[in-house]
């Protein structure tokens, strides 16, 4: 219920600071007075768009704030034209404080007529009668979570599908790569051993003859040095440095033997082989391909693009084995959601007959006597987060006539009296905590305004009804009444509201009645529609 509403520096409003009461609360004043500002806030509050033109003092920020039974919600426009939300005081998104204040208030102009013609609000209408809050809760949520399964199912199976196409191409690499039996560091060594092969009668020739020059018999190196040595260490006793020389020259032959025997073990073991290097070769060939064929700058590179083929190969075969358990989660889960959707379809089913007999009765009182109004469910297709229902208003305003879809059939007064109506039950089944009517009785007069009056004061007695009214036989029903004027400064002019009773407010009905200039019968006629409403 919206307890206070707080406006400043919102178009002709400067300062407004109003405490709300429950129950029925009247809200009158000239055209033009600004009681379509008050509107005009509040959608701000319901998330509405809002314009920087909006601002009336451009160097303050606008704010409007409504404190309701349980939250306080906020909103703060900038000079620049940026926008704040508050939640009790705590920051938040426009879509939380439009989820929020949509469930605390509702505000209905001869605009909300369209609603008629939008699928979901006739299917709200249904469900709100028939109590569906918690059968529809549980539908959606299996609805979402089969939807979910659904595209989780969609998604691996167009990407199995996707790996099957490219799986003859991807075994094939694969089992070249995996046939090369490549090693890190093969490229290198074959390339060494291929220059070795090629040029192994050169390099035999080359090392026979190191052999004989090291170790040969004919004046042999290791010969000359083991004589040098010798030589040394006779006149060692003689010449001290002879000794350290002798010792440098023994390391050094023992270093050449080593050499020499090196030399002779190469020579001997390398052979001339035309097959062994034919081989080699179609080696190098087969990994040079190999890299040219995957775009690769090494063996190195090569076998990692062998390992991703054999981890998309694997991936492929586990694509199957998760598309065959998701498959039977979303088996599972649409096989959920359809008995809840069957649950929700029975419920609406049998309410239609009393939701027709309902809102039939309540059109008739509206001076509609021979008003024909039917609720009508057509099964769709499929599931949409609905339901698989689409509800249809049928309408004749004469017995005679068939009914007929009400956007067809019906005129704009008769559309404003249903729609009234429909907020009556809703305010009564769905419990809405405030609800706004803005000049819903608009081309009324006489009794029917009277019996429009009178459904709001029945609404009233549910929830918190605040009713924008010209109608005096409205006015007078409500147990607070507020007037919107304006005040002439020399600054400008501003919206003010007040609220009024006793003889001002006697004197405002009137002024509803007889026009600015007011007649001792308007007030009398203004009296004894207060009388009559406090009966």
């Amino acid at each position: 219920m919206l307890r206070r509403l707080i406006i400043n520096n919102y178009a002709l409003i400067d300062v407004l600071d109003i405490e709300i009461p429950g129950h029925l609360v009247i809200i009158t004043g000239d055209s033009g007075a600004g009681k379509s500002i008050l509107l005009g806030a509040l959608s701000l509050l319901m998330g509405g768009r809002f314009d920087a033109g909006v601002i009336k003092d451009p160097s303050r920020n606008c704010v409007v704030e409504a404190q309701f039974d349980d939250h306080i919600v906020r909103r703060v426009i900038t000079p620049a034209g940026r926008s704040r939300v508050f939640i009790d005081d705590e920051p938040a998104s426009v879509e939380e404080v439009r989820s929020l204040s949509s469930k605390e208030l509702d505000i209905h102009s001869q605009n909300s007529q369209i609603l008629l013609g939008s699928d979901s609000f006739r299917l709200s209408v249904l469900d709100g009668f028939a109590r569906n809050e918690h059968l529809l809760e549980e539908y959606r949520g299996l609805y979402e979570a089969h939807t979910r399964a659904l595209r989780r199912l969609i998604d691996v199976k167009k990407l199995r599908e996707q790996k099957e196409r490219e799986r003859e191409f991807t075994e094939f690499r694969y089992s070249q790569l995996k046939g090369a039996g490549l090693q890190e560091g093969e490229l290198e060594e074959t390339e060494a051993r291929q220059k070795t092969l090629a040029n192994a009668e050169e390099i035999k020739e080359a090392l026979l003859q190191a052999t004989e020059l090291l170790s040969g018999s004919d004046g042999a190196a290791e010969a000359r040095l083991r004589e040098a040595i010798r030589l040394l260490q006779k006149i060692s006793r003689h010449y001290p440095k002879a000794e350290e020389l002798a010792s440098r020259l023994s390391s050094c032959r023992i270093e050449l033997k080593d050499i020499a025997d090196t030399v002779e073990s190469a020579q001997e073991s390398v052979e001339a082989s035309p097959e062994l290097l034919q081989k080699t070769e179609e080696r190098i060939a087969l990994i040079y391909d190999l890299m040219r064929r995957n775009d690769a700058a090494g063996e190195r590179e090569l076998i990692e693009i062998r390992d991703n083929y054999r981890r998309e190969l694997e991936m492929a075969d586990d694509l199957s084995q998760q598309e065959a358990i998701l498959a039977e989660e979303e088996r599972k889960a649409d096989a959920a959601c359809s008995q809840a959707c069957a649950r929700l379809t029975q419920s609406r089913l049998s309410h239609l007959e009393s939701l027709s007999e309902y809102l039939q009765q309540a059109i008739r009182s509206l001076d509609m006597p021979q008003a024909t109004f039917r609720v009508e469910c057509e099964t769709l297709d499929g599931r949409t987060e609905n339901g698989c229902e689409k509800v249809r208003f049928m309408f004749s305003s004469t017995s005679s006539a068939r009914p007929v879809d009400i956007s067809r059939a019906a005129s704009g007064g008769e559309i404003s009296r249903v729609m009234l109506c429909i907020k009556a039950l809703l305010a009564q089944h769905k419990a809405l905590p405030t609800v706004i009517f803005d000049e819903i009785d608009t081309g009324m007069s006489g009794s029917l305004a009277d019996k429009v009056g009178r459904k709001i004061v029945d609404i009233s007695k549910e929830i918190q009804v605040i009713a924008i009214t010209h109608l005096p036989q409205v006015a007078a029903k409500g147990g607070a009444h507020y007037l919107v004027y304006k005040e002439y400064l020399p600054q400008g002019a501003l919206s003010r509201i007040r609220r009024i009773e006793g003889q001002e407010r006697v004197k405002e009905i009137a002024r509803m009645i007889s026009g600015s200039s007011i007649s001792g019968e308007a007030l009398a006629a203004a009296r004894v529609l207060l009388d009559e409403s406090d009966k």
